[in-house]
């Protein structure tokens, strides 16, 4: 069955995309999540028209991730934990950690967009990848600092 696709699907396609699927999962999985509509010679007419849409709103969006990409670049992002004996933390940073704290400084990016394949669990200066838009990555610095314990 050929399908085509109306939403970016991952490790599929993207919007506009002509694609050749699986009769039953092209009829009981993309038809009915509004992700494909099945290829006939009107759609693609339809789609041809929106192509032309979709590639200048597409160019806009991938400037505009790319100015954001540049502000994140410039980042620092820095976190205190407690360490043990042999520097070691009590806990991690994850990847959650990372996305509140780029929240707080006004970017809108969902932790699965963040790549890290494991938590930080070392001090010192970690260089992580972020996934802006499909075409676009930043490298943001996380620092791992050793939280100053409260004199008493």
């Amino acid at each position: 069955m050929e399908v085509v696709l109306i939403a970016d699907v991952e490790k599929l396609g993207r919007k506009g995309d002509v694609i050749k699927v699986a009769d039953g999962f092209g009829r009981n999985f993309l038809i009915p999540k509004k992700f494909g509509i099945q290829v006939t010679p009107f759609n693609l007419k339809q789609v041809e028209d929106a192509k032309i849409k979709i590639a200048k709103t597409l160019a806009k969006e991938i400037e505009d991730a790319k100015k954001q990409a540049s502000l994140i670049v410039g980042l620092n992002a820095k976190f205190e934990r407690k360490v043990g004996d042999k520097g070691q933390l009590y806990g991690s940073v994850t990847t959650q950690d990372i996305a509140d704290f780029l929240k707080s400084k006004g970017f809108d990016i969902d932790k699965k967009r963040i790549r890290l394949d494991e938590p930080i669990r070392q001090l010192g200066e970690h260089p992580i990848r972020i996934k802006v838009h499909p075409d676009v990555t930043a490298d943001l610095l996380v620092s791992v600092l050793q939280q100053e314990e409260p004199k008493e």
